[in-house]
């Protein structure tokens, strides 16, 4: 029976690549599933084989560390630049994007409270 070993929803294309690499380099015996048109299915990568499980999840462990570590000197190197992303560079980049999604978080906010505040 597959195994269930790396799900590829909300996965950007170059970590997907890399971890089908990275999973071919080490010969682990792998198929993919697609979501389908309904999305009723799992984008995923499965493990065919069960006695690789130990070994493929270790190897997985091992990329997310270092793909965690590449990020954060990414974005800190990003921050040293002054190029990272903030909520006032977003802003004069999309403003009326931004002034709707407060509007529309102060609408749901409005109503999530309106019944209590009817109460009192």
């Amino acid at each position: 029976m597959a195994h269930l070993l790396f799900r590829l929803r909300h996965v950007t294309d170059e970590e997907a690549m890399e971890v089908r690499q990275l999973l071919d380099a080490h010969g682990m015996d792998t198929y993919e599933t697609q979501a389908g048109f309904f999305r009723l299915g799992v984008d995923a990568i499965w493990l065919r084989d069960l006695s690789q499980l130990d070994e493929a999840k270790a190897l997985l462990a091992d990329y997310q560390a270092e793909r965690q570590i590449r990020a954060r000197k990414a974005h800190q190197e990003a921050v040293e630049r002054g190029d990272a992303p903030t909520l006032w560079r977003r802003f004069t980049a999309h403003p009326i994007q931004v002034t709707l999604v407060g509007v529309a978080i102060l609408l749901l906010i409005a109503l999530t409270l309106l019944p209590f505040l009817a109460l009192g």
